[in-house]
């Protein structure tokens, strides 16, 4: 299956670049490109990608609004957010809005395809050193429902998530299986209304479940 991919980004040598990393790699198809926000959402609608790679500083519909545009559709796409800095309160904002993880523009071809690929297979790009730093303003003043309904091992399997660990290495650091742990995880995402593990990682921040500290 080749997985299908939108540029927004508003210039031009950007996308250029993109769009070559991107199709010269198999099972990876460029189907259209953005200058900005509201472009992105009508070449989104239209062609429905599995992936969109967005640039967060744009004019007119900012990466940010078109971020909680896109993952508000029937069927979303996964949305990586693209940036130049990566201590940016716009990537922030982008990752509360819904995208899946961010990738600096200086980013290797290879962690580019990479990042494609993980996102369209439902996973997150977690970055726990960078996450933390990005949350760290953010903690613990927000009330997050649901975060008292976690039972004792979920609280540890979110814990485990805040450090980037996957699904095997928390299997492994709490001695159980990966259907349990895929079970913990799903469980989690549920009671905290996550629409992924970035969204997860947070809330446990946000509500000082976990301290950035």
């Amino acid at each position: 299956m080749t997985l299908r991919v939108v540029i927004a980004d508003d210039e031009d040598l950007i996308r250029v670049g993109l769009r070559i990393i991107i199709d010269s790699e198999p099972g990876l198809t460029v189907v259209g490109e953005a200058a900005d926000g509201a472009e992105a959402l009508s070449v989104v609608r239209e062609l429905r990608p599995d992936v969109v790679l967005m640039d967060v500083r744009m004019p007119g519909v900012d990466g940010i609004q078109a971020t909680r545009r896109l993952v508000s559709l029937p069927e979303p796409p996964k949305v990586v957010v693209v940036t130049t800095f990566g201590n940016d309160d716009y990537v922030y904002e982008a990752l509360r809005a819904g995208a899946s993880g961010f990738l600096l523009k200086r980013t290797r071809p290879d962690e580019l395809v990479r990042a494609i690929k993980t996102v369209a297979t439902g996973d997150s790009l977690l970055f726990p050193s960078a996450i933390r730093a990005l949350a760290t303003p953010h903690a613990g003043g927000r009330t997050v429902p649901g975060i008292d309904r976690l039972t004792s091992r979920e609280g540890d399997v979110l814990r485990l998530m805040t450090r980037g660990l996957s699904n095997g290495e928390i299997a492994a650091e709490l001695v159980v299986s990966m259907e349990t742990v895929k079970t913990h995880v799903s469980n989690v995402l549920a009671k905290l209304e996550a629409r992924d593990r970035t969204q997860a990682v947070i809330a446990a921040y946000e509500s000082g479940f976990v301290s950035p500290h």
